[in-house]
């Protein structure tokens, strides 16, 4: 895809896409190796801790090594759409995707875990990853999920409990006691688990909120700066999964496409002083302010494929002007681990996906 610049972006450095691309020219799409907003030369997470190859390293152990596929989210599908801005974000943020009109969106559903052929199962956590104008100098991906809070508030939390969480062969589930000892290292995940038991999956994609998660400042054309999280919240329900097969979720949202689009509104939630911006395991307060920045509709659905969105890095400090990235640690290890799945995969020859949009039947 295109070209990130290395050292684009770097535990929240003021460097925008827009003004390293000023100056090189537009980038084509499909031609170069997109490595990802955040500088990766740096190899190492934390400092002289964790590096991407032990996140890369983690996913394959827990996993197995499934090559031309992400090392997590590694089951998907291609979406393709378009976002209709109504200009009320625009007093957030100056970013040209919030101005009134319409912008191209390419996104992907996918389930969390690196097996690209697991089997549907409803408490399955869902991802919607997007990226807006792609692939022009204002775009803006985000990597989005279906849960209220994320269970970890540090990269290490997250390394942890990826490796705590491995099946055992002979039981089918977790090593209890691997699972306990993690627990009392990890009270932020115990009690963000607590928070995601309260919140039932719904039945399918289509009526999935997937949410940011993680904090981000928006910058409007004054310069003032405001902390908000936001969500696409859905705007229909889903069809009900038909049980057979192991495709169940992504055949029940494929059909649904087929008969016109699907819709989700863009909230913005603004945070206040108090409310926490650099753990993704708090949640802010629910009477917070909340804008309705526009509308989201997916029109169609591809089987990943070269070209679309199955090459398209989701990295989350990809940004445009007029929103900036909090401090807190899980974004920058993202992108960083983003990229190094990416760089892998697209040297390497994929197996066919798991699902087939085209062998959905009605």
């Amino acid at each position: 895809m295109d070209r990130e610049p290395p050292g684009a972006k770097w535990l929240g450095a003021p460097v925008t896409r827009r003004s390293v691309l000023a100056g090189v020219g537009a980038v084509a799409a499909f031609l170069a190796v997109d490595l990802g907003a955040v500088a990766y030369a740096n190899n190492w997470i934390a400092p002289r801790t964790l590096s991407r190859q032990t996140f890369i390293d983690g996913f394959q152990t827990v996993f197995g090594r499934h090559p031309g596929f992400r090392r997590n989210h590694a089951k998907g599908m291609a979406v393709t759409g378009l976002f209709d801005s109504n200009g009320n974000g625009a007093e957030l943020s100056s970013a040209a995707v919030f101005a009134a009109g319409r912008t191209s969106v390419t996104g992907r559903f996918s389930l969390t875990g690196g097996d690209p052929s697991v089997a549907d199962t409803p408490s399955a956590a869902r991802g919607l990853a997007l990226a807006f104008g792609f692939p022009g100098p204002d775009q803006w991906r985000s990597a989005n999920l279906s849960l209220p809070v994320f269970p970890d508030s540090s990269p290490q939390g997250f390394y942890d409990r990826l490796l705590a969480s491995k099946i055992v062969a002979a039981t089918g589930k977790p090593d209890p006691d691997a699972m306990a000892r993690f627990n009392t290292a990890h009270p932020e995940t115990v009690a963000a688990m607590a928070i995601i038991k309260k919140t039932p999956p719904t039945s399918g994609f289509a009526d999935s909120t997937f949410s940011s998660l993680n904090t981000f400042f928006f910058v409007n054309d004054a310069g003032t700066r405001t902390p908000v999280r936001w969500a696409f919240v859905p705007q229909q329900s889903a069809l009900p999964p038909k049980p057979a097969g192991d495709n169940a979720l992504f055949n029940s949202v494929v059909r649904q496409l087929r008969t016109g689009p699907l819709r989700w509104k863009l909230h913005l939630t603004v945070g206040q002083p108090s409310d926490p911006v650099d753990d993704a395991t708090q949640p802010w307060p629910s009477d917070r302010r909340v804008i309705d920045a526009g509308t989201l509709s997916l029109i169609a659905a591809q089987t990943e494929a070269p070209g679309n969105a199955r090459d398209v890095n989701f990295d989350p400090l990809v940004l445009p002007d007029g929103i900036e990235p909090s401090g807190d640690p899980l974004l920058s290890a993202r992108s960083s681990v983003y990229a190094a799945s990416y760089r892998l995969r697209s040297g390497e020859t994929a197996s066919p996906s798991a699902v087939q949009v085209d062998e959905v039947t009605p």
